[in-house]
């Protein structure tokens, strides 16, 4: 079985993997719902072939975006194509062209799971010499052909998700969409779900749109766009982006907080921040500066710490906050309008 590590280096292998061509075509997409602005004049493009990532918290304006681009939700402007076709004017093409998982299950549990697949293929207008062969093609690449006749009610949630990636797939999409495909799902089992992205993507050679809010699942990208209040905020490579941060994070503790970082400002210029009583500033060649940061550094240290930067520091960078706190902002807005609705 392929793991996720091969896969992984199996991609990065391959930079052929991302071919000339554009699958996915954004022009200042707009969606308003009243004075609710969800997305504001985003833009950008997806290569054919790419695994392209839209990063950002819950709230951000990533279902959003790609509910327009799947032409469940209409634009209120701006223009979007997908495999070519227009959103609005070719609604038709675009959804034979794209296949979707969704954040929350929308297979039938009362159906087996190749009755789900029949009942998609026929909604699809497959040719039926290529049903069966296609079902069991893509059910034993997601590991369940043995439990094809079995309810999906009997399904493990990540079972579940494992036949919906096959579902979308069964009509041969030429653009995959993944909205938050492991949320709610344990580590282990959103490790098994992405193992299978990888090796559907190197079989069927998709273009794959993925909306996620986690940092290790970005990772995977080719490309990324973060969002963050309806607003691309930044769009490159995994690797560039982090760039962006400047240097290593070096984190440390000392009881002379506000002298330490007036001493890091007078002897090195680095401005520092404070995070849960630690201080933390960005350097670049962190090896290297530690021995000097220790011998200098006129204040005791307790601890220093050393990493390099992740997109967590890249969103933090960029929007002055971490991704956690903006999720921890919406489970409370969630938990306040649950509230209201059952006085």
């Amino acid at each position: 079985m392929t793991t996720l590590s091969s896969a992984a280096q199996a991609l990065d292998d391959r930079p052929e993997a991302v071919p000339s061509g554009v699958a996915v075509e954004v022009h200042d997409l707009e969606k308003r719902y009243g004075d609710l602005e969800a997305v504001r004049g985003v833009s950008f493009s997806v290569r054919t072939g790419e695994l392209f990532g839209f990063l950002g918290p819950n709230g951000a304006g990533k279902t959003t975006t790609i509910h327009m681009l799947c032409t469940l939700l209409e634009p209120s402007d701006g223009r979007a194509t997908v495999a070519g076709h227009d959103v609005v004017h070719a609604s038709s093409d675009v959804r034979r062209s794209i296949g979707l998982v969704f954040q929350d299950p929308t297979v039938d549990e009362y159906l087996t799971a190749e009755q789900n697949l029949r009942f998609h293929a026929e909604a699809y207008g497959m040719p039926r010499a290529e049903r069966e062969p296609r079902m069991e093609e893509l059910l034993r690449l997601v590991e369940l052909w043995d439990r094809r006749k079995a309810r999906v009610r009997t399904f493990s949630g990540g079972m579940k998700r494992r036949l919906e990636i096959a579902r979308g797939l069964l009509h041969r999409p030429k653009v995959l969409f993944l909205d938050e495909p492991t949320l709610g799902l344990d580590p282990q089992t959103r490790r098994r779900v992405w193992e299978h992205v990888h090796e559907l993507r190197r079989r069927e050679a998709l273009t794959i749109f993925l909306t996620t809010h986690y940092m290790d699942e970005a990772e995977h990208c080719d490309r990324i766009a973060i969002i963050d209040h309806g607003r691309i905020v930044a769009l490159d490579t995994p690797a560039a982006l982090k760039d962006q941060v400047g240097g290593d994070v070096v984190t440390l503790t000392t009881p002379e907080t506000e002298a330490a970082q007036e001493s890091l400002r007078e002897l090195w210029k680095l401005e520092s921040k404070l995070e849960g009583g630690a201080i933390t500033f960005n350097v670049r060649g962190g090896e290297r500066f530690l021995p000097e940061l220790v011998s200098k550094l006129p204040q005791r240290l307790e601890s220093v710490g050393l990493r390099r930067p992740t997109l967590d520091d890249v969103f933090l960078t960029i929007t002055g906050r971490a991704i956690r706190d903006e999720e921890a902002g919406d489970l409370d807005q969630m938990r306040s309008r649950r509230r209201r609705m059952r006085r």
